[in-house]
């Protein structure tokens, strides 16, 4: 089953949002000047697989259900953001 609420992370830079196996349930912008978001699974570039392409996000909620085999990453850069992203514990 798809996880309908989870725990809150808040970044506003490049970080680890899970260190273990999750379900990502989806992200909340909160400001943003133009920042991407490249989310990635088991780590950061070069180490972890990118499960999205390089996100512009909008103010606002995304969803974003994906399984998270190993531990959940995002990559920020370009330009300022602060994102929430909420997931929940592996099934």
């Amino acid at each position: 089953p798809i996880a309908e609420c989870g725990f809150p992370v808040n970044v506003s830079s490049t970080a680890a949002i899970s260190p273990a196996p999750c379900q990502l349930i989806g992200f909340y912008v909160n400001s943003t000047s133009g920042g991407t978001i490249v989310l990635r699974d088991g780590g950061a570039a070069g180490t972890g697989v990118a499960i999205s392409g390089t996100i512009t996000p909008v103010i606002g909620y995304h969803a974003f259900p994906a399984d998270i085999g190993k531990s959940l990453h995002a990559t920020i850069a370009v330009a300022a953001i602060d994102v929430t992203f909420f997931y929940a514990a592996a099934n």
